[in-house]
């Protein structure tokens, strides 16, 4: 097969450098793989190059495209999802005798052979790009899964027996064939979620109805409304999931689950308490496939970029990051945490819960019914000679206490508060016990941050801004009298945003600072002194964003509108 490859590149000097495949072959002459594979996993060569090489060798055509609507219902019915994912395998079309495949990997022969089986018909192979035959088994088996409608009426009480059992360690929402009808809608629910960007699900029961909420970019929306009954075998299917007591429905659960949608992998934490009507259902979404933000794609001013390098960069002091839940708080200390070296430095996270592994860093889950507080685990993590230490949440003088004195014996610290803004979590500290001294001499910075919508880039138009809006951003003689909203479309599911960003406001304690925190100043005197030094309040990042068009107007009031502090 090396010689008609070299042989078809030498012929084709157009489709592959027959002089580099020639090095290839002699460099990997003892490579065992087979020689598609070969190919194709060491990343010499462009994939499009290695197809058409070997579809002009084999005789077989190479398509650059397939349209998800050209699937044909035979293959989603008849091939599981993860069988196509793996053997990279998608029809895109068929006669009565025939079918046409496309496939990612030219030699393997015998996941071809399995399909014929599988559809009992003569299989036409093509080639096309992995990616390509990806994109298509998603979309082709999403388009299959809008069964809603059609399993509620199939459900009925019998399906809760037919469960247990049926969850693998590892869900693959593609996997629908030949599914209970109650494995199908829960699959399909929560297909819909991530497909639409999902945080969160609320499975919300009432007096003859159950509604499912989706939580998109902060905000509620109402997406299905289903008949009573069904929400016990919703609640049982989802509790099967997670590893929750199932015949349990007088008390609150939590658990924890993961579920796939092809080669894509998604954390879900259950949590579920008895209503008057029922088990109401809340599940998060957390997709392992997002991976974790760099510092440089949160958002932050070029300014704050300078500072926060600085401050990562120390060996010792305390760096909180303070907002309301849900403001992603975490995400930063994560981004915070994957910029410091792990090789040079030993660095050590408490956390309630661990939300993603973090490669090189040793993360512990706090289990307070076990009796493992946040206090307790810093505790026994001084002891493993840490650099740097992130402590998920600081809720009690305990735990503030040992913060402080750890970042006083050599250690960088990270935490977080729920505070309005970076000035509050001084105040909350002191409020919480400790020595204002005790204050100044260890905290290097405060971060407070909100999340606001991003506007949808494919319907983002300019527009004339409301007066009262701009009156009560204080912004009525600084301009903002056009600004940038989204209009709505079916990319943003008519909302007008898409995505969400930071706003961030970034104090770092000098000696001005200090002074105020050493006489126990007020939140809004330190605010003044920090505005003196250049202090750029949230209200102030967020009408950056809006005058640069990644945010609107009324999305920073929404999320800002307690910022009270005179900019002008």
């Amino acid at each position: 097969m090396r010689d008609k490859l070299l042989e078809t590149a030498v012929e084709n000097a157009n489709i592959i450098d027959a002089v580099l495949l020639e090095e290839f072959f002699e460099k990997h002459s003892n490579d065992t793989r087979r020689i598609d594979r070969l190919l194709l996993d060491t990343g010499v060569f462009e994939e499009d190059e290695i197809l058409k090489l070997f579809g002009a060798t084999l005789g077989i055509p190479f398509v650059k495209h397939i349209e998800p609507e050209s699937v044909p219902i035979l293959f989603i019915d008849k091939v599981q999802a993860p069988y196509a994912h793996h053997h990279s395998l998608v029809a895109v079309s068929d006669t009565d005798q025939e079918m046409v495949v496309a496939t990612g990997y030219p030699l393997e022969l015998h996941s071809v052979d399995n399909l014929s089986k599988m559809v009992q018909k003569i299989i036409t192979p093509v080639f096309a790009p992995r990616a390509i035959i990806t994109t298509a088994i998603n979309t082709a088996y999403e388009n299959r899964m809008n069964v809603l409608d059609d399993v509620v009426e199939e459900i009925n009480e019998q399906s809760v027996e037919s469960l247990v059992g049926e969850i693998t360690s590892s869900e693959d929402l593609l996997d629908v064939v030949n599914r209970p009808p109650v494995i199908r809608l829960v699959n399909d629910i929560l297909f819909k979620a991530l497909q639409m960007r999902c945080s969160d699900v609320h499975i919300h029961p009432y007096e003859n109805s159950v509604k499912i909420r989706y939580r998109i970019d902060g905000l509620l929306y109402d997406m299905h409304r289903l008949e009573g009954p069904v929400l016990p075998v919703i609640v049982s299917r989802i509790k099967v999931m997670s590893g929750m007591d199932i015949a349990e429905r007088r008390l609150p659960q939590d658990g924890r689950c993961s579920v796939k949608i092809g080669p894509r992998e998604v954390d879900l934490r259950v949590s579920t308490i008895p209503t008057a009507y029922g088990e109401r259902t809340v599940l998060r979404l957390l997709d392992k496939s997002s991976g974790v933000y760099s510092v440089e794609s949160l958002g932050m001013a070029a300014g704050d970029y300078a500072k926060i390098d600085n401050l990562l960069s120390r060996t010792h002091g305390v760096f909180f990051v303070t907002g309301p839940t849900g403001s992603g708080k975490t995400t930063s200390l994560y981004s915070f945490l994957q910029h410091i070296d792990s090789n040079e430095k030993n660095i050590l996270t408490v956390e309630d819960p661990v939300e993603y592994q973090l490669q090189g860093i040793s993360q512990i889950q706090v289990q307070p019914k076990k009796g493992m507080t946040f206090s307790r685990a810093l505790r026994h993590v001084l002891r493993q000679d840490p650099d740097v230490i992130m402590v998920g949440e600081v809720r009690d003088e305990e735990t503030a206490r040992m913060v402080i004195q750890s970042s006083l014996t050599g250690h960088f610290v990270f935490s977080t508060l729920h505070t309005n803004d970076a000035p509050g979590a001084i105040t909350r500290m002191i409020d919480l016990g400790i020595e204002p001294y005790l204050i100044a001499s260890s905290v290097a910075g405060v971060l407070a941050q909100r999340l606001v919508r991003r506007l949808c880039p494919n319907c983002t138009e300019k527009v004339e801004s409301s007066a009262s809006i701009r009156e009560e951003l204080g912004v009525m003689m600084g301009g903002f009298e056009t600004v940038f909203q989204g209009r709505g479309c079916d990319e943003c599911f008519n909302t007008g945003y898409r995505g969400r960003t930071g706003i961030y406001e970034l104090m770092v304690i000098d000696d001005h600072i200090r002074q105020c925190i050493c006489r126990q100043e007020s939140a809004g005197a330190i605010k003044k002194a920090a505005l003196a030094s250049g202090f750029t309040t949230l209200r102030m990042d967020g009408l950056r964003k809006v005058e640069i068009g990644e945010t609107s107007l009324d999305e920073v009031l929404r999320v800002v509108h307690s910022d009270e502090v005179d900019v002008n």
